[in-house]
């Protein structure tokens, strides 16, 4: 989120236009597919791309690792492939980051499962495994990292199977609480439902917060500017329109779900993101992206002056196969989004898009 001061600046130094780059691309770098983008900047200004790296195939179980590409320069240049996260052979991905402003830590939730166990097996409740929550954290801006450290027992209840964090990024409230968006599935059942996490201790300890009603998967929450928050959801209803759901007390309970017919999609992840501080006075602008389709296509950008009640400027990334999104702001207040896409296929490659506030309104 941006101060007055960097809004202003804003204006001479975002570029005008929009410029992509491939960061991660299938089959190259010892892995067979790259997925489940995320993207967050530091409080220094610095650009971590995240992803999964899927060893042998683009399944979602089997020997995936957790990777990290940094950049010091808004992303004109990226530093080598680190390896955050290497469970062996087993499933460690979901990167959910969240930054904590009062001490500078970048929290990292994710989750990880046997490789070996396919996802009907995790879903249903596999005895010889299942999927369980993980966070690390760096303090260095992304340079190294702790160890993982496993936080199931207090974020994760006991007639929970399936479970994922994000993926996308977490968000701090103006009260200082850390909120992980997050969704499971219950034993016995294969519907699903969103949730939240929290710490209100700068991460030492992880808790779980309210759950939406059924039907509602991977999501991503912002905090309004009156205080509530807005939790977006992947929507199994059928109707291929987000679900949304609010809550006014910091995402310990969630109100009855709504869906926003404005944005269409085809059952897959989206991203959601504050552009101005939520203390910032004037317009309180968002940002939202996904593919635009009932298909898994047309990666599109989206831009709310009302806090999400509605949707005021959209600009295509690209129209071919795309899949999952993560937006961020930069520190000139540009925007960028990290994202899957392809020619041929979505899951080709991870792509890092920058495009001014100008480009998306049509300005430039």
């Amino acid at each position: 989120m941006l101060s007055i001061a960097s809004l202003i600046l804003a204006a001479c130094a975002a570029p005008p236009s929009l410029v992509q780059t491939e960061l991660f691309i299938a089959g190259q770098g010892g892995y067979h597919t790259y997925r489940i983008p995320s993207i967050i900047t530091t409080l220094r200004g610095t650009l971590l791309s995240f992803c999964e790296g899927r060893k042998n195939s683009r399944s979602d179980s089997g020997d995936i690792d957790l990777l990290l590409r940094r950049s010091y320069d808004g992303g004109q240049t990226w530093g080598e492939v680190q390896v955050v996260a290497d469970h062996g052979e087993d499933t460690i991905g979901n990167p959910t980051p969240v930054i904590d402003r009062d001490t500078g830590t970048i929290w990292l939730l994710l989750t990880k499962n046997p490789g070996y166990a396919t996802g009907e097996q995790l879903m249903s409740g596999y005895e010889a495994g299942t999927r369980t929550v993980w966070v690390t954290h760096s303090n260095d801006d992304g340079e190294t990292w702790a160890e993982t450290e496993e936080i199931t027992d207090t974020t994760k209840k006991t007639d929970w199977t399936w479970y994922a964090t994000g993926p996308g990024v977490g968000i701090q409230l103006q009260s200082g609480r850390l909120v992980i968006p997050c969704d499971h599935r219950k034993q016995g059942s294969q519907r699903s439902y969103s949730h939240v996490i929290y710490s209100d201790d700068h991460g030492a300890t992880w808790q779980i917060g309210g759950e939406t009603s059924l039907k509602n998967n991977e999501c991503q929450v912002i905090e309004r500017r009156d205080g509530s928050l807005l939790l977006n959801m992947r929507s199994n209803h059928g109707r291929n329109r987000r679900s949304i759901a609010t809550s006014n007390d910091g995402g310990l309970t969630w109100s009855n779900i709504s869906f926003d017919e404005a944005l269409i999609e085809p059952r897959c992840q989206a991203s959601l993101l504050r552009y101005t501080s939520v203390t910032q006075s004037g317009a309180s602008l968002v940002l939202f992206s996904n593919p635009a389709s009932s298909e898994r296509e047309r990666m599109t950008v989206r831009l709310s002056r009302d806090d999400g009640a509605t949707w005021a400027h959209s600009r295509i990334l690209h129209a071919g196969p795309a899949a999952y999104s993560c937006l961020t702001v930069l520190s000139d207040g540009s925007i960028a989004c990290l994202y899957e896409r392809g020619d041929a296929d979505r899951y080709e490659k991870i792509t890092f898009a920058r495009f001014s506030l100008d480009w998306l309104t049509g300005e430039s």
